[in-house]
């Protein structure tokens, strides 16, 4: 979550005449986040988030996006549920942007997920796997390995002020994932960003999901490579194993991974560590002037980068020998 729109107090009193809700308490900005502009939202008898989308957020997509959060809400899984306004609709505007209102959702994410946090971030992975089987709408990922090649395109040595070699290792790890991605493993709707400030907990069990602005049809391999990426490496950015059989044995209580899809895991990982270090090192030299948002820093998953690239085998991230 951030914020890059800045509204005043009587416009958000406006757009919330668009909805049957109780009286403004109080709202604010929310910084986390690198896509969209939100606010929390207090009334007298709940709380909501305000969500106004923009940047990487297509308006086209934003039908997927919203019904896939109803879809999954109305099948009792714990994330945002788009709220509907007093004429039926999901979507409205602010200041001529895209905005949607959501229920709240008690809980916190954690900033250093134990082992039990890793088991449930791959179970709960799974379940969204499972209940969004029955969603009928589709949506390709502009950012996988074909999407990479247009952000590619768009570094140059620049970037190498980030880090002297980011430049070359980026070259060399583009060409050699896109020349080994896979093809025709298991698919179906991906979450594709399932880290731990997307995820909250409450009493150390998960309260719910956030942040489906990424969700897609892909490999759902690819999504468990992302949470491997996200949630199984130390401060120093070294792959913690009893963390990533965790998060795998996790998910595998409810999906097995076939042979094909383990054979194949270790490229998926290394895509994902790619993608995140394409998109936060583009986000990095394409600062947005006045917005509230804190970027993240490319350098965690170049280091990741460099560390997934020497690991060839599924057997690696699941065999903790401690």
């Amino acid at each position: 979550m951030a914020v890059y729109t800045k509204i005043k107090t009587d416009e958000l009193i406006n757009f919330l005449k668009l909805y049957d809700l109780d009286e403004l308490i109080s709202w604010q900005g929310i910084a986390e986040g690198v896509e969209n502009s939100n606010f929390f939202i207090e009334t007298k008898s709940d709380k909501y988030i305000l969500t106004i989308y923009e940047k990487r957020v297509a308006k086209t997509d934003l039908p997927f996006f919203l019904n896939l959060m109803g879809h999954l809400n109305s099948n009792q899984f714990p994330c945002p549920k788009p709220i509907f306004n007093i004429k039926g609709k999901l979507l409205n505007s602010i200041q001529d942007k895209p905005a949607a209102l959501f229920s709240f959702l008690n809980g916190s994410s954690v900033k250093n997920p134990s082992i039990h946090h890793c088991y449930q971030a791959g179970s709960y992975l799974s379940i969204i796997h499972k209940k969004s089987s029955s969603f009928s709408m589709k949506r390709k990922n502009k950012l996988s390995a074909e999407g990479w090649k247009e952000l590619f395109l768009k570094l140059d040595n620049r970037i190498n002020s980030i880090d002297r070699d980011l430049f070359s290792i980026i070259t060399e790890e583009f060409k050699y994932i896109s020349n080994n991605w896979p093809e025709n493993l298991p698919s179906g709707i991906i979450h594709a960003d399932l880290f731990p400030d997307n995820v909250f907990f409450e009493d150390n069990d998960i309260s719910g999901v956030i942040d489906f602005y990424f969700a897609c049809n892909d490999f759902l391999a690819y999504d468990i490579a992302i949470a491997i990426n996200a949630w199984c490496f130390n401060d120093t950015n070294n792959l913690e194993i009893h963390k990533s059989a965790a998060l795998l044995n996790g998910y595998q209580q409810f999906r097995s991974l076939d042979k094909i899809e383990k054979q194949k895991f270790p490229i998926l990982v290394r895509g994902a560590a790619l993608r995140f270090l394409l998109t936060r090192t583009y986000d990095s030299i394409h600062l947005v002037d006045g917005a509230l948002v804190k970027p993240k820093n490319p350098i965690e998953f170049l280091d990741k980068l460099k560390y997934i690239r020497n690991i060839s085998s599924f057997e690696e991230y699941i065999n903790d020998k401690s």
